[in-house]
């Protein structure tokens, strides 16, 4: 409930958040993209790493599905992916130790972690994708973009999880506020 109550708080800050993409134009192209790129989208083969399943979001109609959109959009799905498996292993790890403990001294963990490898996998795909000419044109349209896309992804992931998995409303929440925390 006090998750639920801090995010219905932020609706203000969401809004303006929403706004600054309104307001500043960003010169970029669209591709077809994955879709519904996240960590369950990508598998080892012990060699190397195979993305399946191009189809998009499965819940959503053929032709929203083939839509041409921002390669960032993918970007934003596989960072949430990575905040959604930090928090999943942070409540496996409580579960483990039957609540006697507070999450509170591990959540510091989980975050590095999470920021390192959000911040490695966008450097790395920074790198390899900018000269393909596709992204925004500087730094800062290329912040504002990809901080939307992270919005709305978690958005997303909000209503999914309010009305298919309860239980796991928690993550989502917890996205958005930390989201919503980074300096406007």
């Amino acid at each position: 409930r006090e998750l639920g109550e801090a995010v219905a708080a932020g609706e203000g800050r969401l809004v303006r958040r929403l706004d600054d993409l309104r307001d500043h134009p960003i010169a970029a192209h669209r591709i077809r993209c994955h879709g519904d790129y996240h960590l369950g989208q990508v598998l080892w083969t012990g060699k190397d790493f195979v993305i399946i399943d191009f189809e998009g979001e499965p819940a959503r109609p053929l032709g929203e599905r083939r839509i041409k959109r921002s390669p960032l959009r993918d970007v934003a799905g596989m960072i949430r992916s990575f905040h959604y498996a930090a928090y999943t292993a942070l409540a496996r790890e409580m579960e483990d130790r039957l609540n006697r403990d507070n999450p509170s001294y591990l959540e510091p963990w989980v975050l590095l972690w999470y920021a390192w490898v959000s911040a490695s996998f966008l450097k790395s795909y920074l790198a390899a994708a900018r000269p393909a000419g596709f992204l925004p044109a500087t730094d800062g349209q290329t912040r504002l973009l990809l901080e939307t896309l992270m919005l709305d992804k978690a958005l997303y992931e909000l209503r999914y999880e309010l009305n298919n998995r309860p239980g796991w409303v928690r993550i989502p929440m917890q996205g958005l506020l930390q989201l919503l925390e980074n300096p406007e």
